[in-house]
């Protein structure tokens, strides 16, 4: 047995079947060990940023490890930004990323890069296989880094020669340490915060996802008198009929100024500070009210369940939620005429079945298209964690393969879907169950407000800088190029029936809807 084998083996004996790869020379061993283990399922991206995008949504949903395969440092490099996404997220994620061979590194090949330096600007842990029977040790080891506080971005650098040389027995990757809690000081302080006037808890993690977590909180917020808030920017939500009511922070950070305004004390649980995406002239960094009190109670690597928990013990009994703490189905009737933003929300929340998964990257298009949706069929959303765009078609990758008994749509626009797009081509090899819907401004239309937000005038050359014009995309071209069976839609009628078609289909469709 190889040092490659020897890595499969581990990786499967630790409960790691899935693999998104993107491999070259120096992982060949490594392909022809996982050839040799059907039970690890391999599914090729065509560019590394679909493999790290999909290892992110595979997580999210299953809250299972998938390892992806990565050739050397510009292989890594080409994966970084959805992994800088991923780690956001605070999924977890192990890479396997080749290496040449120990004795090969000493001559400068085209190839030859710093395979630890990249690593390390990413990822929690990065560990270098010194030989070829440490491989399955470090791979016990890396699988419990990406496990561990929640999740974590885990690399494992495989040099050429450790995948051939004769390795060790597979190993079986030890548990993740115990999550850490608040003191009992620590919660003390939290309930007392929530009984002030104006006090607000901000909860994330399971307790946007998680029923039993949610209610915990929730009637913790009506037992303190606190208001119950959401970040934006969650990892995995739940939305529509029978979710928790809570008010939740917008993209903009003014609009998060007047959310937070009456807010005296905030006491997060899982969530960070709520900052602003970006630094503008004249806003402030921070959009809470000046003299806000902020106790950060838990981070996202603790355990938020069992923090709450305690806090209820605090409090004594708590009361029942009362009917309407939970969001009502309301389905919008079906829409028709002239095509828009609301209306396409409309028929979506209209026509979405039961438990689909929303990846929403549509930026600009995303809030009209979510109003319509606050009262659909219970649905789980994800988001674009980390901010780089790019992450919205292989994320719904990621999902269709951890939930394949579910509908997963995923909301991007065209700025951003051209970033992976090759992500198209693996739904239609691994026949994945995605429905996307393109929304086609023919810009990048976030950076026209960004333009204005920093006070700058545009003229010729901002068009030409975000304007994807002269050519125009033509997306049913590019959808059906990759296999993916896709139509451009002008009417709400024609959105009505091509949706429809696709909710009821098994698959991947793509919908282009201009606007």
């Amino acid at each position: 047995m190889n040092g490659a084998e020897s890595l499969v083996k581990t990786l499967l004996a630790s409960g790691v079947d899935v693999c998104f790869a993107n491999p070259g020379t120096s992982e060949m061993h490594f392909v022809a060990a996982l050839d040799d283990h059907p039970q690890m399922r391999c599914i090729l991206c065509l560019f590394e940023g679909g493999t790290s995008g999909a290892a992110d949504g595979y997580y999210r949903m299953s809250r299972r490890v998938a390892a992806t395969l990565l050739h050397l440092a510009p292989g890594f490099g080409n994966a970084f930004a959805n992994l800088h996404n991923a780690r956001k997220a605070q999924s977890g994620v192990l890479n396997v990323m080749g290496e040449h061979a120990t004795y090969h590194l000493r001559h400068e090949s085209p190839l030859k890069g710093d395979t630890s330096g990249i690593s390390q600007a990413i990822s929690h842990w990065t560990r270098t296989s010194a030989d070829a029977a440490q491989v399955a040790t470090d791979g016990a080891a890396a699988v419990q880094a990406a496990r561990s506080l929640n999740g974590q971005i885990a690399t494992l650098i495989l040099p050429a020669n450790t995948a051939w040389e004769a390795g060790a027995a597979p190993v079986t990757a030890a548990p993740p340490p115990a999550l850490r809690l608040p003191s009992a000081a620590q919660i003390t302080a939290a309930v007392t915060a929530l009984r002030q006037p104006g006090a607000a808890l901000m909860v994330d993690g399971p307790a946007l996802y998680d029923d039993a977590t949610a209610q915990l909180a929730a009637r913790i917020a009506v037992a303190t008198g606190a208001r119950l808030m959401a970040p934006f920017f969650a990892a995995r939500a739940r939305r529509g009929a029978g979710s928790l009511r809570m008010a939740r922070l917008a993209y903009e950070v003014d609009l998060n100024s007047a959310i937070l305004a009456d807010v005296k004390t905030l006491v997060l649980c899982g969530a960070q500070r709520p900052t602003a995406f970006f630094a503008y002239p004249g806003k402030p960094s921070l959009p809470e009210a000046p003299g806000t009190a902020v106790l950060e109670l838990a981070d996202i690597t603790m355990d938020i369940p069992a923090t709450l928990a305690a806090m209820a013990d605090a409090i004594g009994p708590l009361p029942n939620l009362a009917p309407d703490a939970r969001q009502p189905l309301a389905l919008p009737a079906l829409p028709t005429g002239a095509l828009t933003l609301e209306k396409v929300g409309a028929t979506i929340a209209h026509l979405m079945p039961e438990n689909t998964v929303v990846v929403n990257e549509a930026i600009t298009s995303g809030a009209p298209v979510a109003g319509p949706m606050q009262t659909a069929r219970g649905h789980d959303w994800l988001v674009t964690m980390g901010g780089a765009i790019g992450a919205g078609l292989p994320t719904a990758v990621g999902a269709a393969v951890a939930c394949p008994d579910r509908k997963v749509l995923c909301l991007s626009g065209d700025g951003s879907a051209m970033y992976t797009l090759q992500s198209l081509w693996t739904m239609a090899r691994e026949g994945l169950d995605i429905c996307t819907i393109i929304f086609a401004n023919d810009t990048y239309r976030i950076l026209h407000g960004e333009l204005l937000n920093v006070g700058a005038t545009p003229s010729r050359n901002v068009a030409r800088m975000f304007d994807m014009v002269d050519p125009t995309l033509d997306w049913v071209a590019l959808a059906q190029g990759h296999g993916v069976q896709a139509v451009r839609v002008e009417t709400a009628d024609a959105f009505n029936t091509a949706f429809a078609e696709a909710m009821e289909a098994k698959g991947p469709r793509l919908i282009v809807v201009p606007c």
